[in-house]
């Protein structure tokens, strides 16, 4: 009879390939510090066509692990993009073997997503019975965190009829990340019906933002959402959210937090953790892992305050999926009935394999000294002639410029061109972004692996590199 498994015919062979590959993984990791972002060479993309064979574990080595996005290195602080942990490689072996569809049913894997969002909803404060959901990231957390407060503001008849002529608006400060827009976006609500409520000292301006919630309501809108930032793209900056649950206390509308990775501050020491006071009040909150809880990708969560408003948002069973007091279909809750996705991945070992490798202190003492690094590039920064800060960081990001000496345009130029130049020849990656009409280098650090002699490096290497193109 032939034989249609996919299994290796010689398991002995297989087991010694993977030792193989687990210790060049582990090497990889090890010398993170070596192995900067590179770019992909010719013909990369052809090498990848199926249907090459050869010896595939070779190609893995010299054609895949080499062109890695770069953000496993100390001095990559472009974006917001996590590092990556050492038991994540032990983690996704365990997650591979197990092969668990965390939809719902009962097995472990359910139960271990339990208790990671459990966990992190006593490290945000919210109360006890608070529901949670974990997937790909704070996009998707942010759809499902509206899709709930959307059916608070139109009844549950929402799902079956759609919103009808009911115009809802939403509120969030200026520099908002992007997945609000799209989240509004995707639920029909409309990117036309976000409000962007200017700030007063980095925070959204609560005076305003009442009397903008008045205006929309004499002009027979609904407004039904504020969105809270727990550290901005561009500047790392803090709504006040106390004074924003009580807002939204009187007005009857919805807070949601934004806490990509802002909301970590959670677990950092003073007066880091300060920045968050106030979070657990809010009615959602959408956060990542892999950002700076460090886990690979991807991991996110959304977290609501009502876990009755967040099942009755997405709840749906056909008979194919009907639950039994016992057996594999028994088990409650079923994730399927709290988020988008059917079929989940187990995205709660890797966190779960972290926390209790190293403990939550360690993590928050990693969060601290990211903080404490971009306070620390801010100096290196002033202690160089001409260079400049936009503004003090606040938590973890700091914002510079080479030459602030030069007209605006100039030093644009210089910046931008500055952080391609660092980028390709593997010194540090900083992005950039654009504050008071300058595109200054930007440093958002959440790497644990960097270090101050990383920090006084990649300042040094984007000062010689100003001089040197202002010198040609």
């Amino acid at each position: 009879m032939a034989d249609h498994s996919l299994d290796p015919k010689d398991w002995d062979a297989f087991r010694a390939e993977a030792r193989a590959l687990l210790d060049d993984c582990i090497d990889q990791m090890q010398a993170a510090g070596e192995r900067p972002w590179t770019h992909v060479p010719d013909g990369l993309e052809a090498r990848y066509a199926i249907g090459q064979g050869g010896d595939v574990m070779q190609r893995l080595r010299d054609d895949v692990m080499p062109y890695h996005a770069g953000n496993t290195h100390p001095k990559y602080w472009g974006w917001v993009q996590g590092s990556g942990l050492a038991t994540d490689v032990m983690a996704g072996m365990v997650t591979a073997v197990m092969n668990s569809n965390c939809g719902g049913r009962n097995h472990g894997a359910n139960y271990m997503e339990r208790a990671v969002i459990d966990w992190a909803r006593q490290q945000m404060g919210m109360p006890e019975g608070a529901s949670g959901v974990l997937v790909t990231g704070t996009s998707q957390a942010t759809v499902i965190s509206f899709a709930a407060a959307r059916l608070r503001a139109l009844g549950p008849e929402v799902r079956a009829v759609g919103q009808g002529g009911a115009e809802l608006t939403c509120y969030a400060g200026q520099g908002v990340h992007n997945a609000t827009r799209k989240a509004l976006e995707l639920l029909g609500i409309g990117a036309a019906n976000l409000r962007f409520v200017p700030l007063v000292d980095g925070q959204m301006d609560c005076a305003e933002l009442r009397k903008m919630i008045a205006e929309d309501r004499a002009a027979g809108k609904t407004p039904f959402l504020v969105v809270g930032t727990a550290g901005s793209v561009d500047l790392g900056l803090f709504d006040d959210f106390n004074a924003l649950a009580d807002l939204v206390a009187d007005e009857k509308l919805w807070l949601h937090v934004d806490g990509a990775f802002g909301a970590w501050t959670r677990l950092a020491d003073a007066p880091y953790r300060q920045l968050t006071d106030g979070i657990g009040r809010a009615d959602s909150i959408a956060l990542d892992f892999h950002k700076w809880m460090y886990v690979g990708y991807d991991c996110g969560l959304a977290l609501i305050r009502d876990e009755a408003e967040h099942r009755a948002a997405f709840a749906a069973r056909p008979v194919y999926l009907s639950g039994k007091d016992r057996g594999v279909a028994s088990g409650d809750p079923w994730y399927c009935d709290y988020g988008i996705d059917l079929s989940r991945g187990n995205r709660a070992l890797k966190v779960w394999l972290g926390l209790e490798t190293h403990g939550a202190e360690a993590f928050g003492a990693a969060i601290t000294f990211n903080c404490e690094l971009a306070r620390f590039m801010a100096e290196v920064v002033e202690s160089h002639e001409n260079m400049a800060v936009a503004r003090q960081p606040v938590s973890n990001v700091c914002v510079f410029t080479l030459r602030a000496d030069l007209p605006e345009v100039a030093q644009s130029a210089l910046n931008t061109q500055v952080a391609v130049e660092l980028q390709e020849n593997g010194e540090a990656v900083f992005s950039t972004t654009i504050v008071d009409g300058v595109e200054m280098l930007r440093a958002a650090i959440v790497n644990h692996r960097s270090t101050r002699d990383d920090v006084r490096e990649a300042v040094a290497a984007a000062a010689r590199a100003a001089e040197a193109i202002s010198a040609r």
